[in-house]
């Protein structure tokens, strides 16, 4: 885990990435794909899928070594998680991003409100998930979140 704070610390600072407790990490491993150089098993790329609900999930946290970036490291990170979320039976995939180019060249279009039914909404109001808040654009994480696109792409 080490390593992937160690790749995410440089867009945290950047304000790129929202900073995430290394606890978090921890508690949310079994979420990531990681990609790492074959030469020396450095960890170059990472994401994760979060299933928000039954066919609703977010990609987070997809960060690439900036010194190799634009190799085809995100995108196939990026694959990785969709291919993740079609096993799962997700039907769309949500992100919250400056990256919009990327995004949008995988599919990705952005979208103003919070695409779930009120019924959904009322339900995703309960989670603790300071993920799930950003999704719902709540007043309390707006500050986080300014300047971000809110994206979606159906499966």
């Amino acid at each position: 885990m080490s390593s992937v704070r160690r790749l995410l610390d440089g867009y945290v600072s950047g304000g790129i990435l929202l900073d995430k407790a290394t606890v978090t990490l921890y508690e949310d491993i079994q979420e990531f794909w990681v990609a790492e150089r074959d030469e020396d098993a450095r960890v170059i790329g990472c994401g994760a899928l979060h299933v928000m609900w039954e066919d609703l999930a977010e990609v987070r946290t997809l960060a690439v070594d900036p010194r190799i970036k634009g190799a085809g490291v995100g995108r196939h990170v990026l694959e990785k998680l969709l291919q993740t979320a079609r096993w799962l039976g997700v039907r769309r995939v949500f992100c919250l991003t400056f990256e919009v180019d990327f995004f949008a060249k995988h599919g990705f279009v952005e979208i103003g409100e919070t695409p779930v039914d009120t019924d959904v909404y009322s339900e995703l109001l309960r989670s603790y998930d300071e993920g799930v808040a950003e999704f719902l654009g709540l007043e309390r994480v707006k500050p986080n979140t300014l300047g971000n696109s809110r994206m979606l792409l159906h499966l």
